[in-house]
């Protein structure tokens, strides 16, 4: 698919795609045709969210994404399963089903890692459009704006993604982290 070229670590698909196969071996993806992935080892400046069609094996949009304020600025470096820490949280995800809400079509997301994003509905992460994801934010702030620890999408988007992703597709979020890769039972099986 040659997603390198739009800025995807071979690693960060790797791992992506072997828990998103464990997923399917487990019965567990209503939704198996796409693969979402977050890249935040990428700056939030780049385009670092990708929607794949596995079946068609190809890229079908790639566009931006917002990290927790208090995982970093321009770069996530922190992250948290924690309340109230306003961190994003790695791993694989679950897509459940969508509301309305404060900013308007949001996807709840049931974190699949114990430890790691297992408070995920707890701690109202979801996926949703956002101003502060939009690229005009990058020209004023430097960087992307940041969210309470949900991976917002612009708002343009949003909706079209969440139309493709609801009722029990995987979303991995990726982050070179040396603990969370040890810790992921996905990555480990």
């Amino acid at each position: 698919m040659a997603l390198q070229r739009y800025g995807l670590s071979q690693k960060a698909f790797d791992q992506a795609v072997k828990g998103f196969r464990q997923l399917q071996q487990q019965q567990r993806l209503r939704n198996n045709r796409y693969l979402s992935i977050c890249d935040f080892s990428q700056s939030s400046r780049k385009k670092r969210f990708y929607l794949v069609d596995m079946m068609n094996e190809k890229l079908v949009l790639h566009t931006y994404v917002a990290h927790g304020r208090n995982s970093g600025g321009e770069f996530a470096t922190r992250f948290s399963n924690r309340t109230e820490s306003h961190q994003s949280s790695l791993g694989f995800y679950l897509t459940a089903d969508t509301y309305y809400g404060e900013h308007g079509l949001s996807l709840k997301l049931k974190g699949l890692e114990s430890g790691i994003n297992d408070k995920a509905l707890h701690r109202k992460i979801v996926i949703h459009g956002a101003d502060y994801a939009e690229p005009a934010r990058i020209r004023s702030l430097g960087y992307l704006g940041r969210s309470y620890g949900c991976p917002a999408l612009p708002k343009k988007e949003s909706n079209y993604i969440i139309s493709k992703i609801k009722n029990g597709s995987c979303l991995f979020i990726y982050h070179p982290s040396a603990g969370y890769a040890k810790g992921s039972k996905l990555l480990n099986d």
